[in-house]
């Protein structure tokens, strides 16, 4: 009978901001997906103050993993240990903790270690969790580093909004327009190319094509399905090249009187964005106005042809 084998790693990085704002960035699990290029989705199922368990969807060395997560979260050490139960398949066990510890005015080092299990028997599945943890945990250090040293402007970088529109039609066909993406170049002018794959149900890989001002800009996505919730979220593996990263979320919410649809993003724009797009020359300012603008419209846009596909099919009186 084949045991487990555990192997584990320990990281250091060193980051020119302040403590307390490397563990908070750490900490607000929502915001994982935004600043961690191989989170997808954090969907927070419980949260005491103190400890929280996370469903979590993450893109491990090309393959999209899901697992639960739990969290405790410690403040005043500024430590967090996490632990996956259960854990993403091929692994056995994971558990470990990110250690925040200040060393100087603006200086603190994160400590991060993990520990995981395999099957003792499958060495490729020891050689598959090698490689995806220790490039997972280096990408990760170093946009928390990243991010971390640039929190004064980080409030200028980030920026969420959402668009929303009233339809007078059943929620099913609303929630259905938003999930046949495949479709929209037939119906939606700015969108001319979608290439949609679900080999798990519920969860679409996509590549996107649309017209700008500025020309064709190509985009890949993950999306990740809630039928029951009419709820769709997702995020820009390859985003729009004026931004660092993309995610949101199409929530459709019926009520007695209609339905109220949601297009939410949430973005961070590059700072180099200047010279990013040929014919785009501004500063930070104009660039979030920019940005604001084109992913409203285009979003105003889908929800419009949503609404007409459900109010064209059956009007509620």
């Amino acid at each position: 009978m084949s045991g487990e084998r555990v192997e584990g790693a320990t990281h250091t990085v060193e980051v020119a901001a302040p403590a307390g704002v490397v563990f908070a960035v750490l900490a607000d699990a929502t915001k994982l997906p935004l600043y961690f290029s191989p989170n997808v989705h954090a969907e927070r199922l419980d949260f005491d103050g103190g400890s929280e368990r996370l469903r979590m969807w993450s893109l491990l060395d090309g393959q999209l993993k899901s697992w639960t997560s739990w969290r405790h979260l410690d403040a005043v050490r500024r430590r967090i240990e996490f632990r996956q139960e259960p854990p993403a398949s091929p692994l056995t066990s994971m558990n470990g903790t990110l250690q925040v510890t200040e060393r100087g005015p603006g200086r603190t080092e994160l400590h991060l270690r993990y520990h995981y299990g395999v099957d003792a028997a499958r060495p490729a599945d020891r050689a598959w969790a090698q490689r995806a943890t220790h490039d997972t945990s280096l990408t990760q250090l170093a946009e928390l580093k990243s991010y971390a040293e640039r929190w004064t402007r980080l409030d200028d970088l980030v920026l969420s909004f959402e668009e929303a529109v009233r339809v007078h039609g059943p929620a099913e066909l609303v929630y259905d327009f938003l999930y046949r993406a495949g479709d929209w170049p037939d119906l939606v002018p700015h969108v001319t190319r979608t290439d949609v794959h679900e080999d798990t149900p519920g969860v679409q890989r996509m590549t996107m094509e649309t017209l700008t001002e500025y020309g064709c800009h190509t985009t890949d996505s993950v999306r990740i399905c809630f039928p029951h919730a009419g709820r769709i979220v997702h995020k820009q593996t390859a985003p729009h090249v004026l931004l660092e990263a993309h995610t949101g979320e199409w929530s459709v919410l019926p009520d007695e009187r209609g339905v109220t649809v949601l297009a939410q993003h949430s973005v961070v724009l590059r700072e180099d964005s200047t010279a990013a797009v040929p014919g785009h020359h501004a500063d930070l300012a104009h660039t979030r106005r920019h940005v604001r603008e084109e992913l409203g419209r285009d979003s105003r846009a889908l929800l419009a042809h949503a609404k007409r596909h459900a109010e064209s099919a059956v009007r509620m009186l």
